[in-house]
């Protein structure tokens, strides 16, 4: 006897060896052997043999009418073999009855199953609901059938177009369009990223990593709601400060927000003025313009480009452009020239005029240590800029004082930076070393101001948004860690007693929130906590600090991939086939004449610090990846008085360098932050980067007086390679 029966949702057939009780002993036409259950069983049969029924029933299954077969079956419920009955027209022969049960079990819109051989018709409105969805999934496999076709010939269905960055950073899995496009990978054997770009629905590479950072931050576009700049109320009354201010920045900065002066007093003290851009007088807490700026955090910087935090109108404002008398924040500082110590601080909203805006580019090469030592050089404020010289010497000595207290080196001086400069994606990277007098000056008055401030805050009762950092347990990474907190605090990497950023307000979020509390402190005294716009443990500025960090991280994370973007750019177009690099440390190397850092496994053991060889096999612009190879090793170390990364005898130097250089862009330890020069990267200019060295030879302000989203993440880019 044989068996035709259910097993498992399919059906089969197979030879009966022994009957035991309610099961039988079963042998399939592929010799394995199964235990059947009775009740499973649905046709008992003597011929044909089972591969011959399973052959035929599969024929007939395919013959059978099923719309026919539905009219057939009536409204009851009912067994295949009555249904076979009436629809051959005669008792059904097993081939028969088992195709007819084969074609019910297939065709679950016209059937509902009721059990073991036991179906009922579906309702004719059921049936037609069913067909229609059928037909629209039959059609859907045709249009993605299609895309399919067009994405290999490497055209982009029109549909696409407008789907491109959502089908590549947040795709709706069940659409058509992304089932046609992932098909279309599988068929190609390619990533997402490259058949875009090869389809055309991304331009370029670099169009890829700027895109997919829109999406993610900035998800409505860059552009600015109309919004008018708010007027100030309190201008008219704002007095005239008598000083003739200049101010310090590259020749593409365009949002001017400090600028120093310097007057000499009837009682032969000097007076050194410290003006901050002030738009905390026309900005108040919860307006429309900050909420724009409490969105965007920072203003995001990249080579050849920025998105601004605050709309350009407001950025021209306030900003500290020559000619002009700007509102702003000044702190003034009374000096005994005799031995440059402090005398006196004093902090005041007024308005102060802008005498000259001075570059970088046309004064670096004028204004050096042996000119200032000399006073040779002609050039604007050369007395005032020799003044400021003298006292910010002193300010670097008592700092490195502070410091040498909190068991740290001292800053090191000698390390070169990069500046990206791109035009018509064109890019020119141009190394800069750190600690010229005019980064310097500007540094250690950056300093000076965010540290008295600081303080100011902490004297009135009013919180504000500090950086601290030290004094934490564990390994040097977590005892450095920077902070972000409300109270003040050690800043020990920069050896200061608190550190509170407040000196580019038209760029960061956390430094407006400050001059609102520190115009709280100058107007109100000792009523300060009652007036300012965030009071003691006021839960709205945790969630500044913590929302600051999440989205800082964030833009440091973009420019550090828009930085490593445009290094293999600047290889392509140099046509570099060998470069030299330095050995930051085992398999990490950091290009010469770029911050490129490349790891290279299997290398060689070769001394931190030595010069080597590479030969570049190839990269990618699109993984941001590079293939090289070690040709050889030209020095066993590198020079450090010409401004390679490390003394390989320093090993702790050296683990701070690998922390900065492989930590995240907000978690690095701020003495890396005082190493960068920060150039303001408009117009083609990105910020300066560092060379992976964690040193103190700038200001975290920036030492070209340019603050920007990079001031605290690790020089020398990133490790991923």
């Amino acid at each position: 006897m044989n068996l035709f029966f259910e097993e498992s949702g399919d059906f089969k057939a197979g030879s009966v060896l022994s009957e035991q009780g309610e099961a039988y002993q079963v042998e399939l036409p592929t010799g394995k052997r199964s235990k059947i259950k009775s009740k499973d069983v649905l046709i008992q049969f003597n011929a044909p043999t089972p591969q011959q029924l399973l052959d035929d029933a599969k024929q007939i299954a395919q013959e059978v009418d099923v719309d026919f077969l539905w009219e057939v079956a009536g409204l009851e419920e009912f067994g295949f073999a009555e249904l076979g009955t009436e629809y051959f027209g005669h008792a059904p022969i097993p081939s028969e009855a088992a195709g007819l049960l084969m074609c019910l079990h297939s065709a679950p819109i016209y059937f509902y199953k009721k059990g073991r051989g036991r179906y009922k018709a579906a309702p004719e409105v059921s049936l037609k609901a069913a067909q229609a969805g059928v037909e629209k999934k039959r059609q859907q496999a045709l249009i993605q059938a299609q895309y399919v076709d067009q994405l290999v010939a490497n055209q982009l269905p029109d549909v696409m177009g407008p789907l491109a960055l959502q089908l590549l950073f947040k795709p709706d899995k069940n659409s058509i369009e992304y089932k046609a496009f992932d098909a279309a990978c599988v068929a190609l054997q390619t990533t997402p990223q490259r058949l875009m770009l090869a389809v055309g629905g991304i331009a370029s590479p670099k169009d890829l990593h700027f895109s997919k950072f829109l999406f993610e931050f900035f998800p409505k576009g860059v552009g600015f709601p109309v919004i008018p700049v708010p007027t100030i109320p309190t201008v008219a009354n704002l007095p005239l400060a008598d000083v003739r201010a200049f101010s310090i920045d590259d020749v593409t900065t365009t949002e001017i927000d400090d600028a120093l002066s310097v007057m000499t007093l009837a009682d032969g003290n000097i007076r050194i003025g410290i003006h901050i851009a002030a738009p905390g007088l026309a900005i108040k807490r919860d307006d429309a313009i900050d909420a724009i700026a409490r969105h965007r955090m920072s203003t995001v910087y990249m080579p050849g480009d920025k998105i601004t935090m605050l709309p350009d109108a407001l950025v021209e404002a306030f900003s500290l452009d020559e000619g002009k008398n700007c509102p702003a924040l000044s702190l003034y500082a009374t000096l005994d020239p005799v031995d440059w110590r402090l005398i006196s601080t004093e902090t005041k909203a007024e308005l102060v005029p802008i005498s000259a805006n001075l570059r970088h580019n046309t004064l670096d090469m004028l204004v050096t240590e042996d000119n200032l030592a000399s006073g040779e050089g002609d050039y604007p404020h050369k007395a005032d800029i020799a003044v400021l010289w003298q006292w910010i010497s002193v300010l670097e000595q008592g700092r490195m004082a502070k410091r040498e207290s909190f068991g740290l080196r001292p800053e090191q001086n000698n390390r070169v930076d990069f500046n990206f400069y791109v035009e018509d994606d064109i890019v020119t990277i141009a190394r800069r070393k750190r600690g010229a007098p005019l980064d310097k000056i500007v540094a250690e008055l950056m300093i000076f101001a965010n540290s008295t401030w600081g303080k100011l805050m902490n004297d009135h009762g009013v919180p504000g948004i500090y950086r601290a950092q030290g004094g934490g347990s564990g390994g040097w990474a977590t005892k450095m860690q920077v902070r972000m907190v409300t109270h003040a605090a050690p800043h020990q990497g920069l050896g200061v007693d608190q550190y509170a950023w407040s000196t580019s307000p038209l760029r960061r979020y956390t430094d407006l929130v400050n001059q609102w509390q520190i115009l709280a402190c100058v107007e109100g005294g000792v009523a300060a906590p009652l007036v300012a716009p965030f009071k003691p443990r006021d839960a709205d500025l945790f969630a500044i600090v913590s929302a600051f960090d999440a989205t800082y991280a964030g833009y440091g994370d973009f420019q550090s991939t828009m930085e490593r973007y445009w290094c293999l750019r600047w290889l392509g177009q140099e046509k570099a086939k060998q470069v030299e690099a330095v050995v930051l440390k085992d398999e990490v190397l950091r290009l010469t004449d770029i911050p490129l850092v490349i790891k290279l496994p299997g290398m060689q053991q070769v001394a931190r610090g030595a010069s080597v060889k590479l030969d570049v096999i190839r990269w990618d612009e699109i993984d941001l990846s590079i293939e090289v190879r070690l040709l050889e090793v030209l020095t066993p170390q590198a020079n450090v008085a010409e401004g390679d990364p490390t003394d390989p005898a320093d090993d702790d130097q050296m683990a701070e360098e690998l922390n900065a250089a492989m930590d995240l862009p907000n978690e690095v330890s701020e003495i890396n932050e005082v190493s960068e020069t920060n150039e303001d990267p408009e117009n083609g200019e990105s910020n300066s980067i560092g060379d992976g060295q964690v040193d103190d030879s700038g200001a975290e302000d920036g030492a070209s007086n340019n603050e920007n989203a990079s001031a605290d993440r690790a020089t020398g880019s990133d490790l991923k390679s």
